[in-house]
Parts: structure tokens; sequence; C-alpha cells
């Protein structure tokens, strides 16, 4: 197993190589000759490009999915991973999609990334009924059973967070002046979209709102556009290289407004501390999943668990990474839906397991976040917690929040 991890680093280089050239045919990162035994499954990711700081997912999904081959696999059958690099364009990833089904002939598709990549083969793989699980986006689109029966989502939605976020402010900062700052797609959207609804009649709080693209090396503009709206909140909702240059600009300027980031972005390795860890003290945003670096976790077995793995099935990974933390959850949950098929490995049979999971608890995830789902119900994940950023890890604020109770 330590020879394919190898292989799987070497790989990665060449697929990244290859993929601006002739991204339909860039070779695998896994080698593609699979024996009968083993339960072959397919991802796009964003290896390189604006949102590269995402490849963790993907490299440490691809990690826990060789300790669980160390340990025997899935059922008697091993797992092998066959994921290629999108850079998050859309085109790439409908190619490479249909190459990992065509060519490859993967039982399923798992947490391929991104709003707009997913949005783009979602429809080919439910004409083709293949199962498209656990989704890396918080997009509410996600769970449409009825619509797409064949694609699920695991993260809680954006919307909803940005409710959350509106409930945190009414409650501690009345009639305070709110900006928001976000990525002009789908993405960016569904949070303003969850605030604005949460805050009702309070959406006059929201003084200034701006966008930016994730291609974007300067957002200097932006936060200068902010800061003279004379807002004491500002939402942030993006990517981790946006969030760490909106952090340094506003220590640059001496402009200190309470700040909300975007759970996708709450990386300490990918936003807080390229923008110094000093000025993103008291950085407020959420998450369901525990911070391997609190010293609160420090005897929890699940993060010994998460150390062990790190130091042996993905020595290169940060610990800080709170990426990878989502990369080996997500995986957790996926060989739970392997294991509850036993040896019924239909792709119908998947589909069902997948909407049978009952209070799963997910490794590395808060106490009493669980993932539960139904045949009318395909978000597997729907709790999250407040946290604070104190300079050097997540501190939790209140209590679970149900991000269900959310909804209008």
């Amino acid at each position: 197993m330590r020879i394919m991890s190898w292989v799987l680093s070497v790989a990665t280089s060449l697929v990244i190589g290859q993929v601006c050239q002739q991204p339909a045919l860039a070779g695998p990162m896994l080698d593609a000759a699979v024996p009968g035994d083993e339960i072959r499954i397919g991802s796009v990711m964003p290896y390189t490009g604006p949102l590269a700081a995402f490849s963790s997912i993907g490299r440490a999904e691809a990690a826990y999915f060789d300790m669980v081959n160390e340990h025997g696999g899935i059922n008697g059958r091993k797992v092998r991973l066959i994921s290629y690099d999108d850079s998050s364009d859309p085109a790439i990833a409908i190619e490479h999609t249909r190459q990992l089904v065509e060519k490859d002939e993967v039982l399923l598709i798992f947490g391929s990334f991104g709003t707009a990549s997913n949005f783009a083969v979602r429809p080919y793989l439910n004409e083709k009924q293949i199962p498209q699980l656990f989704v890396a986006s918080a997009d509410e689109a996600w769970n449409a059973p009825d619509a797409f029966p064949w694609t699920m989502g695991w993260q809680p939605q954006s919307r909803r967070e940005g409710r959350i976020y509106a409930n945190y402010l009414k409650a501690f900062y009345p009639e305070r002046r709110i900006a928001v700052l976000w990525q002009n797609d789908q993405f960016g959207r569904d949070m303003l979209r969850g605030l604005q609804e949460s805050l009702g009649s309070d959406a006059l709080m929201i003084v200034s709102d701006t966008t930016f693209d994730i291609s974007d090396k300067s957002i200097d503009t932006q936060i200068a556009l902010l800061q003279s709206s004379g807002a004491e909140i500002l939402l942030f909702d993006g990517s981790p290289a946006i969030a760490a240059l909106a952090l340094r600009r506003m220590a640059e300027i001496g402009w200190h407004p309470v700040f909300i980031l975007d759970n996708a972005s709450a990386s300490i390795a990918n936003s807080l501390r390229p923008a110094g860890l000093e000025n993103s003290i008291g950085v407020i945003s959420t998450t369901f999943l525990k911070d391997p670096g609190d010293a609160a976790w420090k005897d929890d077995i699940d993060v010994k668990e998460w150390m062990y793995f790190m130091d042996r099935y993905y020595p290169d990974g940060d610990k800080s990474d709170s990426n990878a933390v989502f990369g080996y959850a997500a995986a957790a949950t996926l060989v739970e839906v392997l294991k509850q098929c036993g040896d019924d490995l239909s792709r119908e049979n998947i589909m069902q397991q997948a909407e049978n999971l009952k209070a799963f608890p997910v490794p590395l995830g808060l106490p009493g976040i669980t993932a539960s789902t139904g045949p009318n119900d395909f978000r597997p994940i729907k709790q999250m917690r407040l946290v604070q950023f104190d300079g050097q890890s997540w501190q939790l604020i209140g209590d679970v929040i149900d991000s269900a109770f959310q909804e209008k």
C-alpha cells in the first residue's frame, strides 16, 4: 500500500502535466487495469487552477481508500479511486466524467468537487443511471430526488449556512451595518440569498455587497468600496485564496469589522495562515467537523485515529487543512454505504443504501452531528456549529444548529 501511495503521487503529477493539452485523454491517477474483485470509483477534482486548494479533498480520499484496502477492503473487495483534474473547468469535467463512465467503467462517481462542474455532469449521470454520490458542493440543488434520483450531496447547504449567520447577527450584533463580499457564481449567491431570507425586514442592515471572480489576484478595490459603506460586519463567501487576500488587505488598511468566513474556506492552512494568523483572530465561521489542531480534542479517539492516518497514509498532507478532514470524513461515509450494500453492488442498491443512512457517526464529526438520509432527503449532514478563531484553532460557539430548522 505504501508503494500504491507513491504511485498515486507520481501519477498525479503526470495528470497535471497532461490536462492542459489533452484534458479528455489524460491518464487517471491510478492504473485503470482493475481486477474484477475491486470496486472502481471515479472522481473529478481541481488538482490545478484557482481552486487547487481543494485538491487535498481528493488526495485525502485516495489515502483513506489506501487505508481501507490495507485492512482488507470492503466486504473482501479492494477500492480503486480513478481521479482526474478538471482545473475547475466544467467543460473538462464533462469530458473526464464521460471517460470515467465509458472507458474506465467506474461503478459510481464520488465526491467530485465544485458547483458548476457537478451541474454540468448531473444530466448525463442521471440519464445513464450512474450514482453521483456525496457531491463536494454545498448547493441545495443536490437535494432533488424526484428530478435527479442518482445525485446526492453531503455537506450542509450554503443557503442554510447564510441563514445561520443571519440569526447569529440578529442576536449578537443587532442594527449593525453589514457588507457582503461574494464569489460571482452560484456558490456565492446561495449564501447571500440565505442571509437575506433570514434577515427578513432587517435585510436593510446590508448596506453594501460586491463580487469577485475566482481568478482575481487583487481585491483591494472591493475592500475599499465595502469599507467606505461604513459596514461594521463583513460576510465573505468565496475561495480560500481570496479570503486570505481580504483578511490581509483589511489588516493593511486598519479596517477591523466582524469578519464572517464561509465554511468552505475556513481552512487554517489555506486561508488563515496565508492571511497571517494574527490578522485572523476573531474570525467567525461554521463547521460540522472537529479541528484536529484544537487542544480540546487531543485525547479524542477520532482525532488520534486521524493523526495516525495522516502520518501513515497521507504524510505529505497538512494536518491543519480542513479540506483533508473533509475528504477523510466523506470517504468514510461512502465506505459505510458500500458496506451496507453487502454482496449486491448493483447501482440501484448503492443508491438505495445511500438513501438509508441512519444517524451514521461521521468520523471527526462534532458531537451530535451525524449523517442521515431517506428516499426524499438527499442531505446527509444537516447540522453545523458556529466557531471563532483564537489565533491557533477554531473554538466552538453555542450549540449544534440543525440547518433544517432554518427553512421557511
